[in-house]
């Protein structure tokens, strides 16, 4: 069978949209992951943990403590105000992981007036906590894995982790290192 000049152009095009279609459907499907409320989203429970004194922490104030294992640092912060995910009375106690998701770079800074962690000293990322972890500006494209946080009596206890952390080779199903000892 021979082909015409637009038969083979029409067959290629439709070929092509075919096999485009099986690389892009999935990248597309990926990329709400993350979206709050999302049912896909990657949630590990990990040894409940207290890691802080709910009435001590001051608003704009980060607290750095460990979590899920020793040496894995992340940022505790009363913002001051509700935001997503927060926690506590007043909806406004979360945290995260202050490791950058472009490059795992600790991120120290924190700007309570926005409610932006960064830059990050590496390559300049700025997270948003206040919409949970949001990259706002730089080379991350992916939120902060956020620490799942509840409050017991005046304690802050940790007792899981939303999203991988960097770094890790298996982030989600047993570290490889140190956990930190359970409540």
């Amino acid at each position: 069978m021979v082909l015409s000049r637009r038969e083979f152009v029409l067959a290629g095009t439709a070929i092509g949209a075919l096999m485009g279609g099986g690389v892009v459907l999935p990248v597309g499907l990926n990329w709400d992951r993350d979206e709050a409320g999302s049912p896909t989203a990657v949630t590990v429970d990990f040894p409940a943990v207290v890691v802080a004194h709910y009435p001590s922490l001051t608003d704009g104030i980060p607290v750095q403590f460990d979590y899920p294992s020793v040496g894995q640092s992340n940022l505790l912060i009363r913002m001051g105000r509700p935001v997503d995910h927060g926690i506590g009375p007043l909806g406004d106690l979360v945290g995260f992981s202050n490791h950058c998701t472009h490059m795992g770079c600790p991120i120290i800074e924190f700007f309570s007036e926005h409610g932006v962690l960064g830059p990050c000293p590496c390559h300049f990322t700025v997270f948003d906590l206040t919409r949970d972890g949001l990259p706002a500006i730089g080379q991350a494209t992916q939120r902060l894995p956020r620490i799942l946080l509840r409050v017991d009596g005046d304690d802050v206890v940790a007792h899981g982790v939303n999203r991988p952390l960097y770094g890790h080779a298996d982030p989600l199903h047993g570290i490889g290192v140190e956990l930190l000892a359970t409540t």
